[in-house]
């Protein structure tokens, strides 16, 4: 039961792949045990064929890879096959430069539109093919029209305009093309209650009252196209209208007919108009059951004397067979309605491909602009299609349309606004997703609706590699011939296994899963890191692609190396059976030891600063003071200047705090001496840094000196002479402090004299103000008595005396 279970587990392996692989490289994931098989993976996938290229270890899918991979797996680019697909142009007959005014006149076989005509493509799986393709309208293109009109009761008035239709629509057509026919139909109803009525006498006549009409039909082919107006107008002058009993009619019956009988119609390959003519809507499929009809329509040709004999017996034709049909055959259809039935009709030519609606008047006065219009309409725009394409082929449209208007998705397969004498183009892209599994050619065609001419598109497809065709059927190189050796490897026949098709799937011995997979007798089978195949370790393959297992027993990989900074092998080196082998000027067990000491320069030119050792190009700080990447950083630290300012005082002018201990604790720079400032050596002028300084003694004299490094020796240039401030001068300041203080006395008084000088002012206007304004009573003293007084005699008439 072990054995089976073993066995089970080999085989699965070898025909499923690894299970642990579920992304990564869609060229490894394929698990491709020959060179076909690889190639139908992608398009970037390539066989390595070198006999030689395995490792121990890897499996025979491991030749399957991307191109950039197998490089670097050292197989040399003639060993990798890679087949390309590929474009041959079979037929490229130049479109046709035509004008009417010419006397030549080409037949419509010799007129072309289209190029090219033929090609053939070789197809390899996921890589497209793209061709360019050219149509242009040519002028003066021959056309044939039929007008395919409704002979119901109602159209009665239409039918006497339609009669001189011949003559004045081919005197029309003049303008656009000398190469013009015209033919016509006409059509009713199906032949079968409810559509009309089967009584004796109203299959007579179907109309009412003193009506003559002709017996009611499906559809007649009147004239078949004809070069002769005259023609069409006597015959269509004879027709009669007959008559139904509903209202849809029985055009789609018509249309049918009119598409598949060829023949009987006179269609040439040119420009193909139907002009289908009713006011009234139609019945489709579905619609015959209510006269028992079941069968669906055929889509054949079913005229026997120019009549459709078989409306009884097929249903009316679905909208999809129709727009079959109509493409197939290349006719464009121009629906002329009245306009109650406008907005049906509007939505049937969005189903059908190449089709246009207008407006019909109420008896048909307006059918000739009606169709120059729909024409100039459908002509102006081209759409292309093709037929059905091979499982697993897909087609993409790109168009380059007038004035260098670009389309693309389905707007890439048209381009409108086409004049005559226009020219247009497209790309078209061609691609395979897999080889079909009959391997043969297959052949597809792209045509511009409503035309006749075609690209007809031949595909080969790339199912082998070309190393396959030189193989060596039951080849010694594979276990007693059982297997083709092809491509640099086996292919096993039928039932065999193994890198060298040495197991056959059923006779698979204990031993070979067992001993020959045992590293040192241990107990793990192939590292646990494989599968034992044929006493032969296939090492599993990982997730990630880069990701490998190697060895006899799969006991080494490319992935189990020490890190440093999450980079295996440190992102210097690579590894190699789970050991670092690093890259130049770095060691250590994971390459992250660099032996290059310029991370550790300090700005000075030192390595660390003087104060520190680089180990693996970091800086390790042996004073503890300092710190950072080159232990140039210093906390705690004072300034240059401030940190030496005693040393060189002490040396420069004898003073300073270190005076006493000078020649023991300052005895570690060379001192220079310069007599001013412009004779110490400036920044701009040196190649090593350099730090200018000014300090001040006690005294408050200023010195100036300069502090640098140079070949690891200190320097130190120093102005001789201090910079003393000058002591004060007594007198000016006497007398300025004696003259401040009279300033200001003066000053005040004259302060006090203003202030006073307003305030009598003011008190003087104010006592004028008061003067001005008393009022003094003149008209006496009241405690003044006079001494005169008066009496008077009452008795001495009435005189007074004085005393």
């Amino acid at each position: 039961m072990d054995l089976r279970l073993l066995l089970i587990a080999a085989l699965s392996a070898v025909l499923r792949g690894s299970w642990a692989q579920q992304e990564g490289s869609v060229c490894i994931k394929a698990n491709a045990q020959s060179c076909g098989d690889c190639i139908q993976v992608a398009e970037s996938c390539g066989w390595c064929g070198d006999e030689n290229f395995l490792t121990v270890g890897e499996s025979k899918s491991a030749r399957c890879d991307d191109l950039e991979s197998l490089k670097k797996r050292n197989c040399a680019v003639t060993k990798i096959e890679n087949p390309r697909g590929g474009i041959n142009i079979d037929k490229d007959k130049p479109v046709t430069n035509r004008k009417k005014d010419v006397a030549e006149k080409l037949k419509p076989e010799q007129i072309t539109q289209i190029q090219p005509q033929k090609l053939t493509l070789t197809l390899r799986s996921g890589e497209p093919q793209t061709f360019d393709l050219k149509f242009k309208r040519a002028e003066d293109y021959p056309i044939d029209l039929y007008y395919l009109m409704d002979l119901s009761f109602s159209m009665k008035d239409d039918l006497e305009n339609v009669k001189n239709l011949g003559t004045d629509l081919m005197r029309e057509m003049q303008g656009i093309t000398s190469d013009f026919r015209i033919g016509f139909g006409s059509f009713v109803e199906k032949t079968v209650m409810p559509y009309i009525s089967t009584t004796p006498a109203r299959l007579i006549n179907p109309c009412t009252g003193n009506q003559n009409c002709t017996s009611p039909f499906s559809y007649k082919n009147v004239l078949k196209l004809t070069d002769k107006g005259d023609e069409f107008n006597n015959l269509v002058s004879q027709q009669q209208i007959s008559g139904n009993l509903d209202s849809p009619e029985g055009g789609f019956d018509a249309i049918m007919q009119v598409a598949v009988c060829e023949n009987q119609i006179g269609w040439r390959n040119v420009t193909r108009l139907l002009v289908f003519s009713t006011d009234a809507g139609f019945h489709f499929a579905g619609d015959g059951k209510l006269g028992g009809i079941v069968l669906p329509n055929d889509g054949k040709c079913h005229l026997e004397n120019n009549m459709y004999t078989m409306s009884h017996y097929y249903d009316y034709p679905s909208i999809a067979h129709l727009v079959q049909k109509l493409s197939d055959h290349n006719i464009q259809t121009i629906f002329a309605v009245t306009e109650e039935f406008q907005p049906v009709y509007k939505e049937l030519k969005n189903l059908i491909p190449k089709s246009a609606v207008g407006t019909l008047s109420s008896n048909s006065s307006n059918v000739i602009k009606l169709i120059i219009d729909a024409y100039n309409s459908l002509s102006s725009e081209v759409i292309l299609e093709n037929g059905r394409l091979p499982e697993g082929v897909t087609i993409t449209y790109k168009s380059i349309c007038k004035n260098g208007v670009e389309g693309t998705g389905e707007n890439g397969r048209k381009c409108s606004n086409i004049s005559i004498g226009d020219e247009v183009s497209f790309k078209i892209s061609i691609e395979s997703q897999k080889c079909p599994s009959n391997g043969k050619p297959e052949v597809i065609k792209i045509k511009p609706l409503g035309f006749t001419e075609e690209v007809e598109v031949v595909l080969n497809f790339i199912c082998d590699c070309q190393c396959a065709s030189e193989g060596e059927p039951d080849s010694d190189k594979c276990y007693e011939g059982n297997g083709t050796f092809e491509c640099g490897a086996c292919k096993c026949n039928d039932g065999r296994i193994g890198r060298l098709c040495e197991c056959s799937k059923d006779e698979v011995r204990t031993e070979d899963l067992d001993a020959n997979c045992r590293k040192d007798n241990g107990t793990d089978i192939c590292s646990n890191n494989g599968d034992c195949v044929c006493g032969t370790c296939e090492c599993k393959k990982r997730e990630n692609p880069a990701e490998i297992y190697s060895g006899k027993y799969c006991e080494c990989d490319n992935f189990n190396c020490d890190r440093s900074n999450n980079k295996l092998c440190g992102g210097h080196g690579r590894c190699e059976c789970r050991k670092c082998i690093c890259d130049a000027n770095y060691t250590g067990s994971a390459c992250d030891c660099s032996l290059e000491t310029a991370t550790c320069l300090a700005k000075n030119g030192q390595i660390c600063n003087g104060r520190g050792t680089c180990e693996c190009g970091i800086c390790k700080c042996t004073n503890p003071k300092f710190q950072g990447p080159t232990c140039e950083i210093c906390p705690t630290c004072p300034g240059v200047c401030a940190e030496h300012k005693d040393c060189v005082q002490c040396r420069a002018f004898e003073a300073g705090e270190k005076k006493d201990t000078c020649e023991h604790d300052c005895s570690y720079f060379q001192l220079i001496k310069v007599k001013d400032r412009e004779k110490m050596p400036q920044p701009t002028d040196q190649s090593f840094p350099l730090t200018h300084c000014k300090e001040r003694d006690a005294n408050d004299c200023w010195f100036y000196y300069t502090y640098a490094i140079r070949n690891d020796t200190k320097e130190v240039y120093v102005v001789e002479t201090l910079e003393c401030p000058a002591g004060p001068d007594i007198i000016p300041i006497v007398a300025g402090v004696v003259a401040g203080i009279v300033l200001i006395g003066l000053a005040l008084l004259l302060i006090w004299k203003l202030l006073m000088i307003i305030h009598d002012r003011r008190e003087f206007a104010k006592f004028e103000k008061e003067k001005m304004n008393a009022k003094w009573d003149t008209q006496g003293n009241p405690i003044y008595k006079s001494p005169i007084n008066q009496f008077q005699n009452p008795s001495y008439g009435n005189k007074g005396a004085s005393l």
